[in-house]
């Protein structure tokens, strides 16, 4: 059983003067207003992006390539493949039709 169901549970069994008196325990809700930031200036979150881009580890010109060829390798099997069995489909798919019209 989950927090919620008990919960429910425990508001059908509660009687009218205990549902008031958790209502007046219930702390108020601030407005999402107040939870905001304040914010922060154009010129002010340039810089920020320009420090968070200084702290990533760009990758090499080297390991640049060797990624480009993986992909590059990558998509020409998955493309092989999948034109290998669409071939194979189609040519099945037209034998049966050939073999029952005739």
């Amino acid at each position: 059983m989950n927090r919620q169901a008990k919960r429910m549970m425990a508001r059908q069994k509660a009687t009218p003067q205990d549902r008031a008196e958790a209502a007046r325990q219930r702390r108020p809700v601030a407005p999402s207003s107040e939870r905001r930031k304040p914010r922060v200036k154009t010129r002010e979150f340039l810089k920020q992006v320009r420090a968070e881009l200084r702290k990533v580890n760009w990758p090499t010109r080297h390991e640049v390539v060797g990624y480009t060829v993986v992909v590059l390798v990558t998509v020409t099997v998955l493309t092989a493949f999948v034109f290998g069995l669409d071939l194979l489909f189609s040519k099945t798919l037209l034998h049966i039709i050939q073999g029952t019209s005739g």
